[in-house]
């Protein structure tokens, strides 16, 4: 198992991170295709969700205690893909939503994982709306139901640290031209 404290020893920092733009919502709500239609946009590239990777790798769901891998995987992962972005790296999910998650089906998120959220937070936060049809994914999703409640959530998570956050709606073209906007935006006045 991970030292927990690994997660900020000085060889975990991601030094030279591009700003990055995450797409945040509930499961089955566009989040990957988005991501993905965005890094061809901006000819960058994006991180996949690494809980996805993890519960693959592992072949079941995780256990409270796999947060700590999950966080470490998710950095991991950003550095790697950081280094072959461009100007932007669009991430599907973050540490909040591992944050939220971790509190739905355990209780409580760890500290270092609540920090290491803080310390990583992104210029921007394109927050997809659960307006399009749900989408059933077999070991990785749990219900239309908990979609609903599971957005609420991320919601009041990301106004708690008040993320500069974009409701993205609609149709695909319809998510795409506002995602675009924003990003646009925030390169503009954030580089």
């Amino acid at each position: 198992m991970l030292n927990h404290y690994s997660i900020f020893s000085d060889e975990n920092i991601i030094h030279d991170l591009l700003p990055t733009v995450v797409i945040m919502g509930a499961e089955s709500t566009g989040k990957t295709t988005l991501a993905e239609a965005l890094a061809v946009h901006y000819n960058t590239a994006w991180v996949e969700e690494y809980l996805r990777l993890f519960v693959a790798a592992k072949g079941d769901v995780p256990i409270e205690s796999d947060v700590y891998d999950i966080a470490q995987g998710h950095l991991d992962l950003v550095a790697k893909k950081n280094s072959q972005a461009y100007r932007v790296l669009f991430l599907d999910t973050d540490l909040y939503t591992t944050c939220v998650y971790q509190r739905i089906y355990f209780g409580q998120c760890p500290l270092l994982i609540e920090r290491a959220a803080r310390q990583y937070q992104s210029k921007l936060y394109l927050f997809t709306e659960p307006d399009i049809p749900w989408v059933a994914d077999p070991g990785q999703r749990s219900g239309p139901d908990e979609r609903l409640s599971s957005h609420k959530l991320l919601l009041k998570e990301a106004r708690l640290h008040s993320l500069n956050m974009v409701a993205i709606q609609g149709t695909h073209e319809d998510r795409l031209t506002t995602s675009i906007k924003a990003v646009n935006h925030t390169l503009m006045n954030h580089i």
